[in-house]
């Protein structure tokens, strides 16, 4: 069992063949890693852009609201603080409800972004 020239370069060719297979699954990786991360984090700014933009919009409808309020609760005082008792209430909500509205629904989303194969 002595090993032939031909056996020696059918091991370098094997070994050659691994190699490169080797490299190509690192640059995949590398690849997938990558992509996975642009989409996490374009949602994630895309999120805190809607969060923002929704703050912004709560904030004057939360003043329109006031204005409409006020000839029908006796003054603009009473109007600000019923909208100031909604808010709150629709804090307290989410913040009740804060494992149906974003814990599952994020987890969700992160477990099949990183562990779903296409």
């Amino acid at each position: 069992m002595f090993a032939t020239d031909k056996t020696i370069d059918s091991l370098q060719a094997l070994f050659t063949e691994v190699k490169n297979y080797v490299d190509l699954q690192k640059d995949y990786i590398k690849l997938d890693i990558t992509h996975k991360l642009i989409v996490l984090l374009s949602t994630l700014i895309l999120i805190l852009v809607l969060v923002v933009l929704g703050m912004i919009a709560l904030f004057y409808f939360s003043f329109t609201l006031a204005y409409v309020l006020e000839p029908h609760v006796g003054g603009l005082m009473n109007s600000y603080a019923i909208i100031t008792g909604g808010i709150i209430l629709l804090g307290v909500l989410i913040y009740w409800l804060r494992q149906q509205l974003i814990i599952r629904p994020l987890t969700t989303f992160i477990a099949n972004l990183l562990l779903n194969e296409k």
